[in-house]
């Protein structure tokens, strides 16, 4: 590879991934930021996914770390920040990938259990790591911090908590961007379309009790371009983007990596 990551120190959050056929966002994440030459501490509440994401990156000559941690609670997010600062010294990339949608629907029957569970992960496992890595970006003059929304946030759905949670994710990010730009600190979204995930696939699959092919073919036809799901490698090589030098000038973005899915509001 390219090295455009060389002697960076990355923080993945979300780097495990549930059990499926294909491979998810974090885990493609981590696995691109090392092969680009990053060190890279891969967190996830499943310290065996953690793990295995972290065999994946060795078995490619790469330089990992596995630490668990719920990205929901605040002494997790201060305790792996901590963690990178003591093995490595500094945080130069901060990527947040965590985010569920289970037991959503419609405004009319919105559940208020499932609203508060979504609305506290997809918005608490990005602030909190944020808030404990800023103090160490903001005394090293500069990094980067990469939050995965979704374009459910700007895009028709039926799934109202998720869409709030991700506008939220995306209206904290700008805050983010403007509040730390003085200090060289840059902050930006993702926002995946339809993607062939673990999550999204077996994820719906199984919730739904739908057919996974079916699932499948439902899914590529509602993509404009090509008619096909992206794949867990567009979002990392966007992150990979997002976290490298040439995109020293880019702040504030909402970047949708969805075949054309957000273009259909214009």
């Amino acid at each position: 590879m390219s090295g455009r990551l060389a002697d960076k120190v990355a923080i993945v959050v979300g780097a495990g991934q549930t059990p499926g056929d294909s491979i998810g966002n974090g885990r493609a994440t981590a696995i691109l930021f090392a092969r680009e030459g990053a060190q890279v501490l891969a967190i996830d509440r499943d310290l065996a996914s953690a793990a295995e994401t972290v065999k994946m990156v060795e078995a490619e000559g790469g330089r990992a770390q596995a630490f668990q941690a719920d990205a929901t609670r605040e002494s997790d997010c201060e305790a792996l920040v901590a963690a990178c600062v003591e093995s490595w010294g500094r945080i130069d990339v901060l990527h947040n990938n965590v985010g569920i949608g289970g037991g959503d629907s419609g405004p009319a029957h919105v559940d208020e259990a499932a609203w508060d569970q979504i609305m506290a992960v997809n918005l608490k496992s990005v602030v909190f790591p944020c808030k404990h890595a800023l103090p160490v970006m903001r005394r090293q003059g500069g990094g980067v911090i990469t939050n995965v929304s979704s374009v459910a946030a700007v895009c028709s759905t039926g799934i109202v908590a998720y869409k709030a949670s991700k506008a939220g994710v995306n209206a904290y990010t700008q805050s983010l961007a403007i509040g730390n730009a003085k200090y060289g600190i840059r902050a930006n979204v993702i926002m995946p379309g339809l993607m062939n995930t673990p999550m999204a696939i077996e994820g719906i699959s199984q919730a739904l009790g739908v057919d996974k092919q079916k699932l499948i073919e439902e899914r590529d036809a509602q993509v404009p371009l090509r008619a096909k799901m992206g794949t867990a490698w567009d979002v990392a090589y966007a992150a990979l983007y997002l976290a490298s030098d040439e995109a020293g000038f880019v702040t504030g973005a909402a970047l949708p990596v969805d075949g054309g899915q957000s273009a259909r509001i214009g």
